[in-house]
């Protein structure tokens, strides 16, 4: 990693082990263009050049009389509203008589070792030793505004992370309309446009489209990231696959209203662009006040997606993750959510408790149902006291006699909804999000608190603080069942009524914030109606995230890929469910489910109690090889062997160690064919001259070995898989070096 500047050429370099970006200050007005982003170049070239400042229309100082056409053609590194550059703006304020115009130029920069926090936000984090820093200070006198373009590089990791500050230094209110937290002018190469797109029960599956002239976006706004799109997106050239081609990928660190989107102008040139969503959002800034937006991250690649997905995988985990289960085994958990749903009490738990614990299962999570009146989604949220006609004896009581049982005890909680049928709602009607005048809509029979007011927050937290002291709970399951809607206040000023629902976001870090530092060695996993809270922004809170609440197994196989595509596989909550599966119906075999659910924070979503007796007892067989291969899973690189998504037949996947010490490949055989021979896959990474012994275990049970080859053999000539009868088949195949 290296920042650096050439005062001759007034030009930037930000580079990472693998990758560059380059940054130039053109004309005497010191606009700050984007030069290149891509693989090294060198910063001792006159790179100036490279912006096509010497071409028509030529700079302002030159050419004032077509400044509007170099504002409009112009490779800018923060583009702004209302001067001329008629694509999407990245920045757009309002002065104190409702105009839109921003005019950024150079002022200063910074250069430090380290990265610095962003206050009350989630980010990227390091030290002076592994990270570096570049602080760009812009300004427009008119309106007295300063804005701070961050730009952070880690070391051994090809990832930049951005963001922006904005500070009003002038003497009147402003109104920030949209402030995006990066962009990124560039050539065309043929992209291609990636996205994560789904519903309900089937998240983040990989949508891949065409760049065109105009916009294509992926957006939020329902007040999180979204079972619908997700705020990732990468531009890939037209050949790049997992495994060869150039691919730039976006992330956005945040967990509400977002837009990421590409731009292909008039002149083959592509914007893109990421932040927070305009619609919906208005920032009042008076003077002395600053704005500061999300972290987004950039990531080049120039081998394919597989490249890039290791280094968003690298960069969460030692960069974002944080808490005593960054680097630790997560303990084997049993929910019961799909065991009773709301119908439960302390005796039917116990059952599953000790069925559990016999068979080597760590955690008992006690799923919604627990508090209030609650037998049903349709009262109670908001009520955080013990429903002890269900748990005769209270709380402390089933906590103590689980951990009797040598196990964990965890809990689930949805502290941000009030349900209408609740004590919370009948003494605090205002505590929900309302718009005057008008019924605010249900969804799940539920209301959202207004987060935005401090008295809900403290009120909020102070019941789950006094829930978790009250017992030995050691797991928290935080849900979010329903969008945001009818976001209104009863207490923001008309010129913060724009502001909501980022505080609204705001809050839920700061609730989530408290709780990791009052309760450190607590395990926070994060969930919304399954995956629509997946996100960095949460990761930065809660080591793993509940990745839908689609448990089947081959449904799995598409919302996995997509989300390990950006996310390390340490961070998918996954579980093994019954059969058939309470989503879609599917039947498939114990194992496979195990070995699915094994390429994440593994767990079962089960009544064990009315398991059969032979699923039951592949249980200890399970838990045995999630504590073999769960360190090479969780610190592991990631490769895309072959996609389901792709070729709708089957799947395969690699984690290999750091070491090159070792490799776990799983197979899943969707739908069998008569009459083909078996199938060639080709391992990544490993030791060209170092002989691996291979072992496979498939879904009947059956267990071999396939010899010693060499990795440079299996890397080039290939490891042949055998088929297998049936559909949903599946293989776990270890590679030992020896």
């Amino acid at each position: 990693m290296n920042i650096s500047f050439n005062e001759k050429n007034r030009t930037f370099a930000i580079e990472t082990e693998n990758s560059g970006y380059y940054i130039a200050i053109v004309d005497k007005e010191n606009f700050v263009g984007h030069v290149h982003y891509g693989k090294k170049i060198s910063i001792e070239d006159n790179l100036p050049h490279l912006l096509r400042i010497d071409e028509l229309p030529e700079v302002p100082t030159k050419n004032n009389r077509d400044r509007l056409s170099f504002y409009d053609a112009f490779h800018w590194e923060y583009p702004c509203a209302g001067i001329g550059d008629f694509r999407e703006s990245a920045l757009n304020i309002s002065n104190s008589k409702g105009q839109n115009a921003v005019n950024l130029s150079y002022v200063s920069h910074k250069i430090t070792n380290g990265k610095p926090a962003l206050q009350g936000l989630p980010a990227t984090w390091g030290n002076s030793a592994d990270s570096m820093t570049l602080e760009l200070l812009c300004e427009d006198k008119t309106l007295g505004l300063e804005v701070e373009l961050f730009y952070s590089v880690f070391k051994g990791i090809d990832a930049i992370a951005r963001s922006v500050k904005i500070t009003n230094k002038g003497k009147e209110n402003l109104e920030i309309e949209k402030a995006y937290s990066m962009n990124l002018d560039m050539d065309n190469k043929n992209f291609d446009f990636i996205s994560l797109h789904g519903s309900w029960a089937r998240e983040r599956h990989i949508d891949r489209t065409p760049l065109f002239h105009g916009k294509m976006n992926v957006a939020s706004l329902r007040g999180e990231t979204s079972h619908q799109e997700h705020s990732f997106i990468a531009l890939a050239s037209k050949n790049t696959d997992y495994n060869a081609g150039e691919v730039y990928g976006i992330s956005l660190i945040y967990s509400g209203n977002f837009i990421s989107q590409a731009q292909l102008d008039q002149f083959d040139s592509v914007r893109v662009q990421t932040g927070i969503h305009s619609e919906g959002f208005r920032w009042h800034l008076e003077p002395g006040q600053s704005f500061q937006t999300p972290e987004a991250v950039a990531v080049y690649a120039a081998e394919g997606l597989n490249a890039m997905s290791r280094s968003f995988h690298d960069l969460w985990r030692e960069h974002l993750i944080r808490g005593e289960y960054r680097d630790k085994m997560r303990p084997i958990l049993i929910n019961n959510w799909e065991a009773t749903y709301f119908d439960f009490d302390t005796d039917k738990l116990l059952s599953i408790a000790k069925e559990a614990g016999k068979s080597g299962i760590e955690m008992l999570v006690m799923d919604d149902g627990w508090f209030g009146h609650r037998n049903n989604d349709e009262s109670s949220l908001g009520d955080w006291f013990v429903n002890e006609e269900k748990l005769k004896g209270g709380l402390r009581h089933i906590v103590d006699e689980v951990n009797g049982l040598g196990m964990k005890f965890g809990i689930w909680f949805e502290p941000e909804m009030i349900s209408p049928d609740s004590e919370l709602y009948k003494q605090h009607p205002d505590w929900a999000l309302k718009i005057e005048n008008r019924t605010a809509g249900l969804a799940r029979c539920q209301y959202v608190l207004d987060l935005s007011r401090k008295e809900v927050c403290d009120y909020t937290y102070g019941q789950i603080k006094k829930i978790l002291e009250s017992a030995n709970i050691e797991y928290v399951k935080w849900d979010m069942n329903r969008p945001l809607a009818d976001a209104g206040s009863a207490l923001l000023k008309k010129e913060n009524a724009g502001e909501l629902l980022h505080r609204y976001v705001l809050a839920v870090y700061e609730l989530q914030d408290r709780l990791t530092k009052d309760f450190p060695h607590l395990l926070l996993e994060n969930c919304s109606g399954g995956g629509a809270r997946f996100d960095a922004g949460m990761l930065y809170y809660s080591p793993q995230i509940w990745c839908s609440d689609d448990t089947d197994a081959i449904e799995r196989l598409e919302i996995q890929e997509g989300t390990s595509l950006v996310y390390p596989l340490s961070a998918l909550g996954a579980h093994v469910s019954v059969c058939p599966n309470h989503a879609v119906g599917r039947v498939t075999p114990f194992r496979t489910r195990g070995f699915v659910a094994l390429s994440g924070t593994f767990g079962y979503e089960l009544d064990i109690t009315k398991l059969s007796a032979e699923d039951k007892a592949l249980i200890p067989e399970q838990i045995a090889m999630y504590k073999k291969f769960n360190p090479l899973i969780r610190t592991g690189d990631y490769y895309r062997l072959e996609s389901y998504s792709q070729n709708k037949e089957w799947d395969a996947w690699q984690v290999v160690a750091k070491d090159k010490s070792e490799a776990l490949i799983t197979v899943v055989n969707v739908l069998n064919h008569p009459n083909f021979h078996s199938r060639i896959i080709f391992p990544k990474s490993l030791c060209p001259e170092r002989r691996y012994k291979i072992e496979i275990e498939d879904s009947t049970g059956k267990k071999s070995e396939a010899g010693t080859w060499t990795g440079s053999t299996l890397m080039n000539g290939g490891l042949l898989v055998n088929r297998q009868w049936g559909d949903f088949q599946s293989q776990l195949i270890h590679l030992a070096g020896i």
